[in-house]
């Protein structure tokens, strides 16, 4: 049986990968740069093999991908920046080429190839590129609007207070697809890399607008819901990527073809919005958090 390896196999995407992978039976290595997390032991016990692997590391991804036959590939400019992500991600790929992989799988964000201005779309974009030119057999996944976005940040805190908190005017469709739907699309793709090599496909699972999500979230958490438009200019003070990403979201919009995926690929078992909403545990979620020790 051919060894796949997972990049960010502690993470959203790379663990929700690993999990479809290994739950299918392939034999999976796990590469995270905290090999002794609770995360990677968590895989450890699905039957997952887990080893240390670093992108601003050449020797440790040589290591990790010695003997392995493909590979999902995650990257990300949070917790670092856009010149980082394309540095790392085109280091990931050179490595994956002089390991002979059979092939590797990207993920990267839809519509990253449309020139949409969005710096970590962008970024992504610069590595795609790079992978094109590797000489590496390759398929692109691009995901939507990611649904577990939901549980964190501002906009689970303006849940807490009853509020949907989302840059988006209420009317404005916006396509979603959770992680868990990615990792079953991706594990799907390096189970059949001859009909998905040399092809980039912008998948999503649902679309709604911001006021049904707000409709959709009223009925999973069973207590009103309202979806409270948050000014650009907002979002621009805190992150100058996300302002434009929420900008590209209200006025271009990500058209992805749902209806047509479920219909390729209903093997995926795609989830609706509705059906995500409801699998989430919002009582844990919305527990306020204790506030820390006072300072003097």
């Amino acid at each position: 049986m051919p060894t796949i390896a997972v990049t960010g196999a502690t993470g959203a995407q790379g663990g929700a990968t690993a999990r479809a992978l290994l739950t299918a039976g392939h034999r999976v290595r796990a590469l995270t740069r905290r090999p002794h997390s609770p995360a990677a032991e968590a895989l450890r016990r699905l039957g997952a093999e887990v080893r240390h692997a670093d992108f601003d590391d050449r020797a440790s991804l040589d290591a990790a991908l010695a003997g392995a036959d493909s590979l999902f590939a995650v990257t990300t400019p949070f917790g670092a920046d856009t010149a980082t992500e394309t540095r790392q991600g085109r280091a990931l790929v050179d490595a994956a080429a002089a390991a002979r992989l059979r092939h590797l799988v990207l993920t990267s964000a839809a519509h990253a190839d449309r020139g949409t201005g969005v710096p970590h779309y962008e970024s992504k974009y610069l590595v795609e590129q790079h992978l094109r030119a590797a000489g590496v057999p390759w398929t692109v996944i691009a995901p939507a609007a990611f649904m577990d976005n939901f549980t964190s940040g501002w906009t689970l805190d303006g849940l807490r207070d009853g509020g949907f908190a989302w840059p988006m005017p209420a009317d404005r469709p916006l396509t979603l697809v959770p992680a868990a739907d990615i990792g079953a699309f991706a594990a799907l793709v390096l189970r059949r890399p001859d009909e998905f090599a040399g092809r980039r496909i912008d998948i999503a699972s649902d679309e709604h607008t911001p006021r049904r999500i707000a409709e959709i979230l009223t009925a999973a958490l069973g207590r009103p819901v309202a979806h409270q438009e948050v000014p650009l200019a907002s979002v621009r003070a805190w992150s100058a990527d996300l302002a434009a990403m929420f900008g590209y979201f209200a006025t271009a919009g990500l058209d992805v073809d749902v209806a047509g995926l479920r219909r390729a690929h209903p093997e995926v078992g795609w989830h609706s919005f509705t059906d995500w909403a409801a699998g989430q545990d919002w009582p844990a979620l919305l527990r306020p958090v204790p506030a820390g020790p006072a300072r003097r």
